[in-house]
């Protein structure tokens, strides 16, 4: 298992994090199995979404925010009610096949690591699942 660290600079932002996974699956030296992408915070997440037009990222984040706007009456004393309801919708795990060392993403997928109550210093462990000697 190895981990990435992931500074954000705004309270709601999708980072690309495809390139990263990718240097660690040849770090690991993965030639065939799965990578699991795992983001241990309640107000983050990871996701798999198209890469090639920026536009995806700021129609997601902001249809999030009108699902769950955050001036509902949230009893969570904390104030980031949303953004631990935006995390649960996203997800905190993602698995990637791997073949001849490389991510099998689709043509326009991406990796994106989720925040929702930044910015800060966030952390993602991906660990390598091997696949079976055949």
């Amino acid at each position: 298992m190895e981990a990435l660290d992931v500074a954000t600079v705004s309270r709601a932002q999708l980072v690309d994090i495809t390139a990263a996974v990718a240097a660690l699956v040849g770090r690991l030296a993965l030639r065939s199995g799965a990578v699991h992408v795992f983001v241990p915070h309640t107000t983050a997440g990871v996701t798999i979404n198209e890469n090639a037009d920026p536009s995806v990222k700021s129609d997601l984040l902001m249809a999030l925010e009108a699902l769950i706007p955050p001036g509902l009456a949230f009893t969570h004393s904390e104030g980031n009610s949303d953004a631990h309801l935006r995390a649960s919708l996203i997800g905190s795990s993602v698995t990637v096949p791997v073949r001849d060392g490389i991510l099998q993403l689709g043509t326009w997928q991406g990796i994106y690591f989720a925040e929702f109550d930044g910015p800060r210093r966030r952390r993602v462990y991906v660990t390598a699942l091997p696949g079976a000697a055949g």
